[in-house]
């Protein structure tokens, strides 16, 4: 799964009246694997259209014409105000799902307990942490129907600064009477490669919060695609951001995953550079880990954090780690992360360069014939004198320094 940013991980089920505060786990159950991949996707396109910008253009964005998201998406315009926005464009399958005809116009208009209403009752998120949010959850809608949803909103912009306007994409499914949603583990397949690189996801709640989803057991098969292990590397990196951090163990998989990407990757150059094209970055020549963690983490995670995924990885690639071996390697650090960091870190830096000139200078001045005093400039008041002591340790005038701003530090060191 691809990388929402760094923004709030908002898949807490909500207090409203309706909605049932059943485990996140179980809903990501119910939802299913493909419909949380149109989000990824979703995402994914936002990202290529950034073009280096902080958002990407409301020019750039056609919802009619984006037909892997058209009928699930939505596009909120903000330029008469953030009270009501309009809805210039809702999707079909919304429409038909809420009964929504072409008489909404905009967020007022929208039915209270429709699914529509879910998606845009985060649209404040969206302003307020300036990134994309994502979430999911389960409500019962006007019909009666249980349902399902997870959804993603994208803040777009009309001037390059200003959020005005918001493109959402959801996907649900209704919960069958009897349907069993307890937290048992989902088998999830790989987004893309030959069958026999199958991946294969296993959700399980932590002990200490059972309302948490952990990445406990991602497998790969030999000869997974290079695709197969960035997603692979991604979805650890989602359990980590829905743990909010806290998960060490989920970010110890991620960048081992990662660091066999980054391993895998050299063997498939062609394969790797699309992928960094697709996403709008370039491979770096003297920090070759940070485009990997880029697409492992988002291009927008915190870049403090990303520097030293990226070093830890550099460092493993330094200790010559082979392929399946990262875990391994980090787990046995006294100091884990930070350990690997700091090793690297003191790699990296550059060994004290020997003073030549130095050297040169005292070599020249010990066999340099002596100067008479009479040599100083008599107009000045204090001459500053540089002697070598003989071998009957009396000292010899060799040099007169000819520099006025050492003379002056000479004479304010000489007067204390």
């Amino acid at each position: 799964m691809d990388s929402y940013r760094d923004f709030p991980s908002d898949f807490e089920p909500s207090s409203e009246a309706g909605e049932s505060d059943v485990p996140k786990q179980s809903v990501a159950s119910a939802i299913g694997t493909d419909e949380r991949r149109m989000h990824v996707r979703a995402y994914n396109y936002w990202v290529s259209l950034l073009d280096g910008r902080d958002y990407p253009s409301i020019e750039d964005l056609e919802p009619a014409d984006l037909a892997d998201f058209a009928p699930h998406s939505v596009l909120l315009d903000f330029t008469s105000g953030r009270d009501n926005p309009a809805t210039p464009y809702i999707g079909a399958a919304i429409r038909e799902e809420c009964d929504i005809n072409d008489e909404v116009r905009t967020i007022d208009d929208v039915p209270s307990r429709s699914l529509l209403s879910r998606l845009t009752d985060h649209y404040m998120q969206i302003i307020a942490n300036r990134a994309p949010v994502g979430f999911e959850a389960e409500f019962v809608n006007q019909r009666g129907d249980e349902l399902c949803y997870r959804g993603i909103l994208m803040p777009l912009s009309s001037d390059g600064d200003t959020i005005d306007f918001i493109y959402g994409v959801i996907n649900w499914k209704k919960v069958d009477e009897g349907q069993d949603r307890s937290p048992a583990p989902v088998p999830v397949e790989a987004k893309a490669g030959p069958e026999d690189a199958a991946a294969q996801l296993v959700l399980t709640p932590e002990a200490d919060e059972p309302d948490e989803l952990e990445l406990s057991e991602i497998e790969l098969g030999e000869d997974a695609v290079l695709a197969d292990r960035l997603w692979a590397a991604r979805e650890c990196a989602e359990a980590l951001k829905a743990a909010e951090g806290r998960s060490r163990a989920a970010l110890y998989r991620a960048l081992a995953f990662a660091y066999d990407f980054a391993l895998s990757s050299k063997d498939s150059p062609d394969d790797y550079a699309e992928l960094l094209d697709e996403s709008g970055m370039k491979a770096q020549a003297r920090a070759p880990m940070t485009p990997v963690v880029k697409l492992v983490f988002g291009i927008d995670y915190d870049k403090a954090r990303l520097t030293e995924y990226a070093a830890a990885l550099s460092y493993a690639e330094r200790q010559k780690i082979g392929f399946g071996g990262f875990l391994g390697f980090i787990e046995a650090q006294a100091g884990g992360l930070k350990a690997l960091v700091a090793a690297e870190r003191r790699e990296r830096r550059p060994e004290p360069r020997t003073d030549t000139r130095t050297a040169t200078a005292l070599e020249r001045l010990r066999v340099a014939p002596t100067v008479s005093l009479n040599a100083i400039s008599g107009d000045e008041e204090f001459a500053l004198v540089l002697t070598r002591r003989s071998g009957d340790g009396s000292h010899q005038p060799v040099a007169i320094v000819d520099d006025r701003a050492l003379v002056e530090r000479a004479i304010r060191r000489a007067a204390g």
